[in-house]
């Protein structure tokens, strides 16, 4: 079995692997994106505006502590791709050992805080009196629940990577099939509202958990837990780390932007636009999800190929998925632009709610085509191992562009500004990540590489 999926992974035609990789990704991943979405749903619909609102809220606190459990599961999927193309499992399970280890270690860090302070952080995030309970309704359950998360998504990723992509999408199916009967179940029938939908979440995690869990014990898996290779060690854990530092970054730096476009939000808009947001992101999450489930099906085949020293097969990959990714998110742009409010009248039967997202929308995702490009050649840097362009990439369209593009816009076109700052720090940053590759491939061609 092993040396059937290494061979394919370095001889089987590109387009029948990525194929083979990235539909089991991307299921996976557009499945990842339903347990927030369908959350949002019925609590759009069955609680109300304010409901949402909250929820909004809970975002920045929500993308912190999955940073953390990225930093981990992207890091071990990306090194243990590597040293499998290297022939070298030995290091591979260490990694693996490792990483169960550290997430551990990280969550039980990370968790505390957000407890302790879970007031104080939502009335700085822009929460009123209207919103906050809401907010830690669902937080006092799902932040506990953190472990399940990160284990349930960034091990969910080691499996792909190591040659499972069928077995990955099964542990996002599970999940979401759960959560999906679940959440009426507990918001409408124990009439638990936003909690229910909290509980929900959690019980599906787990049941993800447990399946891929028992991957890794398994004997027939290619990489599975070894007695031995729990024990941190400090070069396996910084091997882990500069890898996933990158869309820990990314994660972490989401969480910081939400916070400050949640102050604009709220001065220029309201708690009414604060649900506004809430719906767009879901909408922007879940377009955004499939080009990130094609990324992620490139990374085993770029990361064993270049471990491997297939550089043309590389390259071959990384031009499909930018040709793919781009025509995706062109039909996702136009439709949103041109149909912003049959899309929110998916999540909000109140009127002015669905009028502030409608706009939100058309504006949002003007030039939402050129993201395909970005996230593509960001993550081409991080399945090969180059963390600095990964990270600088990962950074720079919410860091560098957005938020001074919110802080400025705002103060001119006021409401408006906030959202027209999302198609200008897109563009910008798309240019930045074509010249990156430019570069890579001008330097590869002057070592002979190409």
């Amino acid at each position: 079995m092993a040396n059937e999926i290494t061979w394919k992974l370095e001889h089987e035609k590109i387009s029948r692997l990525l194929l083979h990789y990235a539909i089991p990704a991307v299921i996976g991943t557009m499945v990842n994106a339903l347990y927030n979405i369908v959350d949002r749903i019925f609590i759009g619909q069955g609680v109300g505006a304010l409901a949402m609102a909250g929820l909004t809220l809970t975002f920045p606190i929500l993308l912190f502590l999955q940073a953390f459990g990225m930093l981990v599961g992207a890091g071990a999927a990306t090194r243990i791709s590597i040293y499998l193309g290297r022939k070298d499992n030995r290091m591979a399970e260490k990694v693996l050992g490792n990483a169960f280890t550290l997430t551990f270690l990280i969550t039980a860090l990370t968790v505390a805080p957000c407890m302790i302070w879970m007031n104080d952080l939502l009335q700085a995030f822009g929460g009123s009196e209207q919103t906050i309970p809401y907010a830690k309704d669902y937080l006092e359950i799902v932040v506990p629940g953190t472990l399940l998360t990160s284990l349930s998504f960034g091990f969910n990723a080691v499996m792909r990577a190591s040659g499972y992509p069928k077995k990955a999408m099964y542990t996002m199916l599970i999940g979401a099939i759960a959560n999906v009967i679940l959440d009426p179940i507990f918001i409408f029938w124990f009439d638990m509202g936003i909690r229910g939908a909290a509980i929900a979440t959690v019980i599906s995690m787990l049941l993800g958990t447990l399946f891929v869990m028992y991957h890794f014990v398994q004997k027939k898996s290619i990489v599975r837990f070894r007695r031995g290779t729990f024990g941190l060690e400090r070069n396996v854990v910084w091997n882990i780390l500069t890898i996933g530092i990158s869309p820990f970054a990314m994660q972490l730096t989401g969480s910081l932007v939400v916070v400050i476009q949640n102050a604009a939000l709220k001065q220029y808009g309201g708690d009414l636009a604060l649900g506004a947001n809430g719906i767009i992101t879901s909408v922007t999450m879940l377009i955004v999800m499939l080009i990130i489930g094609i990324a992620q099906g490139m990374q085993p085949i770029v990361g064993f190929n270049y471990g491997a020293g297939q550089f043309r097969r590389v390259q071959e990959t990384l031009r499909l998925v930018i040709i793919t990714s781009t025509v995706i998110m062109g039909i996702g742009c136009v439709a949103n632009v041109a149909f912003p409010e049959w899309i929110a009248s998916a999540f909000t039967r109140d009127a002015d709610l669905l009028a502030v997202t409608a706009n939100g929308l058309r504006i949002t995702l003007l030039v939402f085509i050129v993201v395909g490009s970005q996230i593509s050649i960001s993550q081409f840097f991080q399945s090969i191992g180059i963390a600095w362009k990964a990270i600088f990439l990962s950074l720079s369209r919410q860091l560098l562009f957005l938020v001074p593009a919110i802080l400025l816009f705002s103060r001119v076109w006021g409401l408006d500004g906030v959202w027209y700052a999302a198609p200008f720090s897109d563009f910008v940053a798309a240019v930045t990540a074509w010249i990156f590759l430019w570069q890579h491939v001008k330097n590869m061609k002057k070592k002979g590489l190409n």
